[in-house]
């Protein structure tokens, strides 16, 4: 008699997947290590208040750094640093409380997010929020992924309105 846990033709070996099902990880991609690399030079710049230029230098010198796409992490971390009121008045009017009240990991997705639906338009709309969800399920809080998809979704339709009226199909009539 074959025990629960067992499939029929596999007389004593537990079931599941088997070995060759399970992929490992991917790699992060190098643009995906600069968002991460630019989200962590945004928190320490809110948090200790460090002048750009010395949060620059202090990434620089981490290892991650050489794997990561130095142009993309230069004009992300240039940008919301230089473009902070801007980038927060974008999608403050989407928020359920102030820009102030954000946790600085809220905050910093956020500016990364709408920083690349603004001046990144090589890449699609969905791939920036897929990509900012991501960094806030690793970094924020139990349920900051949810928040900060629901923030840039909304500042996607302002943004990148096209876009985002070709991908969703128009709402059924009647």
């Amino acid at each position: 008699m074959n025990a629960p846990s067992e499939t029929p033709g596999t007389r004593g070996a537990p079931a599941g997947p088997s070995p060759s099902a399970q992929k490992p990880p991917r790699p992060k991609s190098a643009r995906r290590r600069s968002r991460e690399l630019a989200l962590q030079g945004l928190y320490e710049w809110q948090v200790n208040r460090a002048e750009a230029r010395v949060v620059h230098a202090h990434i620089r010198e981490q290892d991650e750094y050489n794997l990561c796409d130095s142009t993309h992490f230069d004009a992300l971390l240039s940008g919301c640093i230089e473009q902070v009121a801007m980038l927060d008045a974008e999608f403050a009017p989407h928020l359920d409380r102030k820009v102030t009240e954000l946790s600085p990991v809220e905050h910093g997705v956020l500016l990364i997010g709408t920083y690349e639906l603004q001046h990144c338009l090589d890449v699609p709309y969905r791939v920036v929020i897929n990509e900012a969800v991501e960094l806030a399920k690793v970094y924020g809080g139990t349920d900051g992924h949810k928040f900060v998809n629901g923030v840039l979704d909304r500042t996607a339709k302002d943004l990148r309105a096209a876009e985002v009226a070709a991908y969703r199909p128009a709402p059924r009539k009647g």
